[in-house]
């Protein structure tokens, strides 16, 4: 699994800077460490049953508790506590919880801040770790919306992917969704080890059949220190291909926009104004509490991170301490980059006013080469083309040279 980053000392009360700006929209992530299983390719801070050791999923609502009200406790020294515009399930599989411990986290997240009025509420779940009565509770318990991870429709690169579930359940699972009265995403992956071409239409057609709200595609990262890494190093797959990838994503945003989906960050489509929320907030740089081992918070120019582990998460807040391990305190450089990054991936656009002086000269050659949005950046906006959105890691380069 991925290391975390370094920084100062977070203290051991969770108290940030005095002056810390709380004026941004403020969503919450909490992240549930759990899996039945662990894909060759994942790199998440998640945990199997025999990995837990001094933790366990039935008391982790009650460790969650504990963080909730630290954080209700440190902002509101800060200022009026803001409600949450978004609320986010991830993981891990949250669904390995029973839905009635989601639904009660998610009554501590209203009890700590309350919820906006017309707040999104997601939770992710694998296809075989949820049933028509779980998703009818979580949309009864005020969850508004269900992230499947589908990853593909074909059974080899499912296996490639050592996920478990059966592809015919997906369907399934979308129809007790849209029953039960929620919001439906599929997340999708491309390049895995044997994907064709046609592999990856099946998956996009397949998909684009169940009529989701939402879709996500993401290519294949082989990340270190996991199985699918150390299988592609002893030759035993291969690895994924950047020209293959590639094509892959331009099939999947021809086939969805076909079936009337628009792009509205790199790597995710929308039926109408249904985009993810409060993924959107991320790339706007809004105010997010993380809850749970490893998760990471950023409130007004302030980032930190938990400690990794359950067990050591949980320890913490037993003493009354923060599970917080380290922060950082971005200066204004730092956010405007980081803006930059961000903001240049979506749909609405980077502010050309945000670049120094060579970013904004170098605007002009990236609408020559087709990468940037001629009749955006004409109205002050940077917004990636097609080939720009292939391309994005490049055109960020010319954008802070």
């Amino acid at each position: 699994m991925g290391r975390l980053p370094e920084g100062e000392t977070a203290p051991a009360d969770g108290a940030l800077p005095q002056g810390t700006a709380v004026d941004a929209p403020f969503g919450v992530y909490v992240h549930v460490p759990f899996c039945s299983v662990r894909c060759g390719y994942c790199d998440f801070n998640t945990y199997t049953a025999d990995e837990l050791r001094g933790a366990t999923r039935a008391g982790y609502p009650s460790d969650v508790a504990a963080e909730l009200a630290l954080a209700g406790r440190v902002l509101g020294e800060l200022g009026p506590v803001r409600p949450a515009q978004t609320v986010f399930f991830g993981g891990g599989t949250p669904t390995l919880l029973p839905a009635d411990d989601l639904v009660g986290m998610l009554a501590g997240v209203a009890d700590a801040f309350g919820l906006a009025e017309g707040a999104e509420v997601t939770v992710e779940a694998n296809p075989d770790s949820i049933d028509a009565g779980g998703l009818a509770r979580l949309r009864d318990g005020g969850v508004t919306r269900v992230s499947f991870g589908m990853q593909s429709a074909v059974p080899h690169v499912l296996a490639a992917l050592d996920r478990t579930h059966d592809p015919a359940r997906v369907p399934q699972v979308v129809a007790w969704a849209r029953d039960a009265g929620l919001e439906v995403s599929l997340d999708l992956i491309y390049g895995a080890p044997g994907e064709s071409q046609d592999d990856w239409q099946r998956s996009l057609d397949a998909a684009v059949a169940m009529g989701p709200d939402h879709v996500s595609a993401y290519a294949l990262i082989v990340e270190e220190g996991t199985a699918l890494a150390r299988r592609i190093r002893r030759g035993e797959l291969v690895a994924p291909d950047d020209d293959a990838q590639a094509a892959m994503y331009e099939a999947a945003d021809a086939t969805l926009g076909a079936a009337g989906y628009t792009w509205y960050e790199v790597s995710n489509w929308a039926r109408g104004d249904r985009v993810a929320r409060h993924n959107l907030a991320y790339w706007r740089g809004h105010d997010w509490w993380g809850f749970g081992p490893g998760a990471h918070s950023h409130v007004g120019g302030v980032r930190w991170w938990n400690v990794k582990h359950p067990a050591a998460y949980r320890d913490r807040l037993l003493a009354g301490a923060s599970p917080a391990l380290a922060r950082e305190v971005l200066d204004d450089e730092t956010r405007r980059v980081e803006r930059v990054l961000l903001e240049s991936r979506i749909a609405e656009g980077l502010p050309i006013a945000l670049l120094d002086d060579e970013g904004r000269r170098a605007v002009a050659g990236l609408v020559a080469e087709e990468l940037v949005d001629g009749r955006a950046a004409l109205a002050g906006r940077v917004v990636p083309t097609l080939r720009g959105r292939l391309l994005a890691d490049a055109v960020v380069r010319r954008l802070l040279p």
